[in-house]
């Protein structure tokens, strides 16, 4: 038991590593761009207040997504989710499998449930002890149950779900934006050192290294960037796009399709003016979504009737956490190609 928490305390440690290299390497950037270029090279006044406000810009938005992303707690399914005493008892004594599933079936029709596990049968965490709302997965590195699940994201230490979604499209799009600046500004001067038009001193290192680092970073960004976007506007989420979510009528990738604008709406919310502004907008509560075949969803006998769902719930009340089960952490792949 000691041996276990001990590996689950390194286990915790060692996933900030991935965090404290990416820190490390922008708070390295800002030293060199701020100090070695502007003010140590840099003789031109007016273009050096210019360069640093925009980058200062830059900088702030790209940390202030970044901090989002890794501190916005994953998104539970409420306690409606869960079993009730009774119900839990009933689902523990029944031995016969086909009995547990009729079980989770009746339980269902009160809830806003409309996918399935590949087997058919209603989609119940163990270990969590909830039955998973739509898009909901359980994360074996959080441990516990998140809604619209994405993937596990090791750069942000945390899962990437409904809670965190959009800022994490954001801290993908304000990192470009730091890479595309730095990139373009430091050019010239990059130039300059390849050259020789500038003497050799500790700002050319910096200088050189820095236009390298940025458009490494910035093709690699490019990539899982513009698959996110792709995500978005099919409305999938990472996982779904590996393993396409069941409904009654069978397995498809375009089931929560509902169009690119509304797709859209959905994750940044409907204030186009707060967009681009890390401030959670996401339209509903992670626990149900609109489906592509409106039709075939009213005749689903998961879904129940709308006065049986109370959606003064904002989902923001924690589910119970389980024990670890497997799930890809898709990142990890997705990581080790692009960086």
């Amino acid at each position: 038991m000691a041996l276990s928490r001990g590996l689950r305390c390194c286990q915790r440690v060692f996933s900030w590593i991935p965090v404290l290299i990416i820190t490390a390497v922008v708070l390295w950037s800002y030293y060199a761009y701020v100090f070695e270029l502007c003010l140590f090279t840099i003789t031109n006044t007016l273009e050096k207040v210019a360069y640093l406000l925009m980058f200062h810009i830059c900088f702030v938005m790209f940390f202030w997504t970044y901090w989002k992303s890794i501190f916005t707690p994953p998104a539970t399914p409420c306690k409606k989710f869960q079993l009730s005493y009774s119900d839990k008892q009933r689902y523990d004594l029944e031995e016969r499998p086909d009995a547990q599933k009729q079980i989770l079936v009746e339980i269902s029709k009160k809830l806003p449930i409309s996918t399935r596990a590949q087997s058919g049968a209603i989609r119940f965490c163990d270990r969590c002890q909830v039955l998973k709302p739509d898009r909901c997965h359980h994360c074996s590195v959080c441990e516990t149950c998140v809604l619209k699940m994405d993937h596990h994201c090791p750069w942000v230490n945390n899962c990437v779900g409904f809670s965190n979604y959009k800022f994490f499209l954001l801290f993908l799009s304000y990192s470009m934006l730091y890479c595309v600046f730095i990139a373009a500004s430091v050019f010239q001067y990059f130039f300059k050192f390849w050259v020789g038009d500038l003497p050799n001193g500790p700002a050319k290192f910096h200088v050189l290294f820095l236009m390298f680092v940025a458009l490494m970073f910035f093709i690699s960004l490019m990539f899982l960037f513009g698959y996110h976007c792709w995500l978005v506007a099919k409305n999938r989420s990472t996982l779904e796009a590996f393993s396409a979510p069941v409904f009654i009528s069978g397995a498809d990738r375009n089931g929560f399709n509902v169009g690119i604008r509304k797709n859209l709406e959905q994750v940044f919310g409907e204030n186009r003016r707060l967009w681009l502004i890390p401030v959670f907008t996401s339209q509903g509560n992670g626990h149900h979504f609109p489906l592509k075949n409106h039709s075939s969803a009213s005749q689903n006998p998961l879904l129940p009737n709308e006065d049986m769902w109370d959606e003064s719930d904002d989902g923001s009340e924690e589910g119970s956490l389980g024990e670890f089960t497997s799930v890809f952490t898709l990142d990890l792949i997705i990581a080790s190609i692009f960086f």
